[in-house]
């Protein structure tokens, strides 16, 4: 089986992605670093496993056909980018998991991860779209359109929420999140 994990944004000098207005975290180091998490618990259970980003600053990952096209020459059997959320109210709180329009094998992966998360974090609220029967959110983000492998976008939490900031910001809370996103993966590759 072969994951392809994809820590969103090129780094802190290209684009760092949101960053907390609270401890100035960024969040393209977040999601790099949960990123090798997943990556270590997903070789341990004999996946392979990609990274779209390895270092903290990579300008060339700031072009999205540069992270799709890897995947897709790769020949990944699943595509799952991480990020954090961060909203312009300092309120707004919690996850979710996004898809391509429609329903696809993605959407699967999706509320397997969603799930996941759901029960590692009992104290976290899941922002869901139960709209055509699962928690995933929609839209056309250019890399879950581009991939040819079933693919899901998570936002682990906001950034730019002081709580879940700190969160973020902590290693230990970082690794059960990679952890339950793992989990998630084995649930869709074992059926």
């Amino acid at each position: 089986m072969r994951i392809c994990i994809d820590p969103g944004h090129a780094g802190r000098l290209t684009d760092p992605g949101a960053v907390s207005p609270f401890t100035g975290l960024r969040e393209s180091d977040v999601v790099l670093s949960m990123a090798f998490m997943v990556q270590r618990y997903l070789q341990a259970v004999g996946y392979e496993v990609l990274l779209t980003r390895t270092q903290d600053e990579q300008p060339e990952t700031d072009d999205l056909s540069y992270r799709t096209n890897l995947s897709n020459s790769w020949g990944a059997d699943l595509f799952v980018s991480l990020h954090c959320n961060s909203a312009g109210s300092s309120s707004a709180q919690g996850y979710e998991v996004w898809t391509s329009p429609g329903q696809t094998q993605g959407d699967i992966l999706a509320t397997k991860i969603f799930n996941q998360v759901a029960s590692e974090f009992l104290d976290r609220v899941g922002r869901a779209d139960y709209s055509d029967g699962d928690p995933d959110k929609e839209s056309r983000f250019y890399v879950l359109m581009y991939t040819d492998a079933p693919a899901c976008l998570v936002e682990t939490a906001f950034i730019s929420n002081e709580e879940e900031g700190q969160l973020l910001a902590n290693p230990t809370w970082q690794d059960r999140y990679a952890r339950a996103i793992a989990r998630g993966i084995t649930d869709y590759v074992g059926g």
